[in-house]
């Protein structure tokens, strides 16, 4: 965990908000393959990222699915909060909302953050160590929440 001593002189840990979203369309999910020098590159993920200080969860989750996939999209729901303190083994924790994104259409192309974007049949997702991070488990905690 990231410890802070701030000038009154108490300490406190400091969390991360990111969002992720589960994007469908036609009864398929929209995976990225992670790029660059990031965390996990060359794994599939969902489109996701960290809350920046000016939006809030809804629009944070909108411009993540929109830089890492060029498609415009619509929110359904939120479907999950993980908090979980031991989630990760890094000096720090994520709290990440998940949210039901539909994809509505494509407008532009992805950022250099992502090699590829792609849809995948929950029936034929990649394997297991070539999915980034817990997002299998999430997909798979989630799967009777996908498609109403």
């Amino acid at each position: 965990m990231i410890t802070c001593i701030f000038k009154n002189y108490f300490n406190t840990s400091l969390r991360h908000l990111v969002v992720d979203s589960l994007v469908i369309k036609d009864k398929k999910i929209l995976l990225v393959k992670r790029a660059g020098k990031y965390l996990e590159t060359g794994k599939w993920a969902l489109p996701g990222g960290f809350v920046e200080r000016d939006e809030t969860l809804k629009q944070a989750a909108l411009r993540e699915v929109w830089e890492e996939t060029g498609y415009q999209a619509k929110l359904i729901k939120l479907l999950t909060i993980i908090d979980n303190p031991n989630r990760r083994h890094d000096n720090y924790q994520n709290i990440t909302f998940v949210y039901l994104v539909k994809a509505l259409k494509k407008i532009q192309s992805h950022d250099s953050e992502i090699s590829q974007v792609k849809w995948f049949d929950l029936n034929n997702l990649p394997k297991a160590s070539e999915i980034a991070f817990d997002h299998l488990e999430i997909i798979n905690s989630l799967y009777d929440q996908l498609f109403f």
